[in-house]
Formats: structure tokens, C-alpha cells, sequence
């Protein structure tokens, strides 16, 4: 097995789910209504154990440190998540259709991998995935309320959101280092054939409704995290989430 292909690939998948749990977790005692106050925290909760599995590959069969201090010790350059799940988490339209394009993309990948030939990772697509299934519930029945049965102004914003992020939403499927590598030895089928179900699979969920996807005159526009080139949010959002740890291994009080 091609072990730096595999490493990049787990750790890009692992940062994503790290930042966009602790993003969706900040919903939590401010979500419109209650019952989404509990499920963006549920989600979050998901993701960062997600990433913490993920992490645990690395760190188990790869030598890599272990979970905590990867998702705490690191600076900035070293992480591999994508632009899409860094972004601030705005208005709740705005995070309801970042749950709904980024769970979508999620659930394809992890199916793609349940055929991976690297077997720890194809173990675990098994469990997440099933995980992401009622995500996917979740998004899927906000956006159809959202965006086909609620009013003119939630409709508008909702369309609002999805034209901000859909092209941003792209950078997820940013090419790695290796992706010939992986295809090759049949560890991952490649971003490209990731984002063609990724399409089809949204463009269905929207049949359901009477959003349309935008046109997107740049699609590289969310590239970068994949390289390490982060957005301004990223930094700030690293300090206050290793805050506690840090503080807790310096022996300051709080």
C-alpha cells in the first residue's frame, strides 16, 4: 500500500470533519428552534468523533501522534481541511445548506470507500456512513421545508446561501498529491468520480424543491486547504478550540 497517498487522503478527511464539527456545534443555544439546537449538536458530536477514528488510523498504522495532539497541536499550515468547512456559520440558512452540500459529498465518499482495498478505512466507511444516512434525513427535509414549502423569504434566502456556497463547496473535491496513486491500487476512486455522484445525488435532493444550483464561473475558487493555504477563519478557530488542552498542559488556571 502507498502509505504517503494514504496518510493524505485520511488526513484531509479527518481536518474536515474536525472544523466543520466544532463549526456546527457552535449552533448549539442558538439555533432558531430548539429541536435544532439538539441536532447540530448531534452532528457536530458525529463529526469530531469521526475525525478522532480518522486520527486513530494515523495514528495506530502510520506512527502519526495521537489523536488529541493532532487535532490540537498543530499549527495552522498543517492542516489539510478544506476552505468550505472553515467559513464562520453565518445565518442558519446558511449552515443548512453548508450541512446539506457537505454531508452530501461525506455520504458519497465514505460509500466509496466501504470498496476500498485499504482495509482499516473500508471498516470504518462501514459505521460512518451509517452515521451520515440520518444527516443526510436531517438536511435533505430542512431544505425541501426551506425551499419549497416555506414562504417567499425563506425560499429566497435559502437560494441566497446555496449560490454563496455551491461554488465554494467545490474545494472539497480538490485534488490531492496522489490521486493517481489511489485509484491505481484501489484505495479511493478519485475526487473527480466523488464529485459526479456528489452532483447527482444533490441535483435529485433539489428536484425536491425550487432551488437551482447556481452557474459557477470559477471552479477552483474554494481551492487552497488542500495544500495547506487556509481562509482568515481558520487560525481563530484553532486558538479557541485547543484553548482548554493547551492551557490544561501549560498548568495555567482557569
Amino acid at each position: 500500500m502507498n502509505a504517503p497517498a494514504i496518510k493524505e487522503l485520511i488526513l484531509k478527511m479527518a481536518d474536515d470533519a474536525l472544523i466543520i464539527g466544532h463549526r456546527n456545534s457552535e449552533w448549539n443555544g442558538f439555533a432558531p428552534i430548539i429541536e435544532e439546537d439538539i441536532a447540530f449538536a448531534s452532528i457536530a458530536q458525529d463529526k469530531i468523533g469521526h475525525a478522532w477514528a480518522l486520527y486513530k488510523i494515523l495514528h495506530e498504522h502510520f506512527g502519526e501522534t495521537d489523536p488529541d495532539r493532532m487535532a490540537f497541536f498543530r499549527e495552522e499550515k498543517d492542516f489539510r481541511c478544506c476552505h468550505f468547512v472553515e467559513l464562520p456559520i453565518g445565518e442558519y440558512d446558511f449552515s443548512l445548506v453548508r450541512h446539506f452540500l457537505f454531508d452530501h459529498a461525506e455520504y458519497c465518499r465514505y460509500e466509496m470507500l466501504e470498496h476500498s482495498s485499504y482495509e482499516p478505512l473500508a471498516q470504518l466507511a462501514k459505521k460512518i456512513k451509517g452515521e451520515i444516512k440520518y444527516h443526510l434525513l436531517h438536511a435533505d427535509t430542512w431544505i425541501k421545508k426551506l425551499g419549497a414549502q416555506g414562504s417567499e423569504e425563506s425560499h429566497a434566502r435559502m437560494q441566497s446561501s446555496l449560490n454563496e456556497l455551491y461554488p465554494l463547496a467545490l474545494g472539497i473535491f480538490e485534488p490531492g498529491n496522489f490521486e493517481n496513486e489511489l485509484m491505481g491500487e484501489n484505495i479511493f476512486a478519485g475526487e473527480t468520480e466523488l464529485q459526479k455522484q456528489w452532483l447527482e445525488n444533490i441535483t435529485n435532493s433539489l428536484n425536491n424543491t425550487n432551488l437551482k444550483l447556481p452557474e459557477v464561473k470559477n471552479p477552483r475558487i474554494g481551492f487552497g486547504g488542500r495544500k495547506g493555504f487556509h481562509t482568515e477563519y481558520l487560525r481563530p478557530l484553532i486558538t479557541e478550540m485547543s484553548e482548554v488542552i493547551k492551557s490544561e498542559e501549560a498548568g495555567t488556571e482557569w
